[in-house]
């Protein structure tokens, strides 16, 4: 599309835009529809590489689209509504099941398999108590990855005794809340019997 003089009105712009429209439609009304294919192949073609740029997994599936809507075209089908309605028909339909399947199977996101960094990955360790139960609140200490903790039983256990292995529930700022285990679970680092 040539550039249009800066002194043309709105009118005469308007007019050049309808022009051009109808030459667009000129080619697509004549026997050079049949060469439709290769553009949608060619825009499949670039649906493909620009995905390999981007991360979220759609491009590729319009891409798909295009090559239906190629294929189309190559077998014979002129009408460019047909062709339109399967291409974003197809790749809607390939992001929407796409999505679902990612979710179902690659993301499964259940409350055990979460990543768990820093002190919340102390939760459920077995760890040694370093020094006895002793006070009104049965204060003790336990060493867990290499820190001495202030350490508390649960309101239900009996004061902890020094060399105990007890398991941490729960974590409140610098106190960690254990319980004894129903049998010995190994300490960090160590391998189960």
């Amino acid at each position: 599309m040539p550039a249009l003089p800066g002194s043309w009105t709105a009118r005469a712009k308007l007019k050049y835009a309808v022009i051009a429209c109808g030459g667009c439609r000129a080619f697509l009304s004549t026997d050079n529809a049949k060469l439709m294919w290769l553009i949608w192949l060619i825009l499949a073609a670039i649906f493909a590489v620009a995905e390999v740029f981007t991360t979220g997994f759609v491009l590729l599936w319009f891409g798909v689209g295009a090559a239906v809507a190629a294929l189309l075209a190559l077998l014979g089908v002129e009408s460019l509504t047909a062709q339109v309605v399967s291409f974003l028909g197809i790749s809607v339909l390939l992001i929407i099941a796409s999505r679902t399947i990612f979710e179902q199977f690659l993301m499964r996101s259940s409350r055990g398999n979460e990543l768990k960094t820093g002190v919340a990955r102390m939760i459920g360790q077995s760890v040694t108590v370093t020094e006895a139960s002793r006070g009104l609140l049965n204060e003790a200490a336990v060493k867990a990855y290499g820190s001495v903790w202030t350490a508390l039983p649960l309101p239900d256990e009996a004061p902890l005794q020094e060399g105990e292995t007890v398991l941490i529930e729960r974590i409140e700022g610098n106190t960690v809340y254990v319980r004894r285990p129903l049998r010995r679970a190994p300490l960090f680092g160590e391998t189960a019997e």
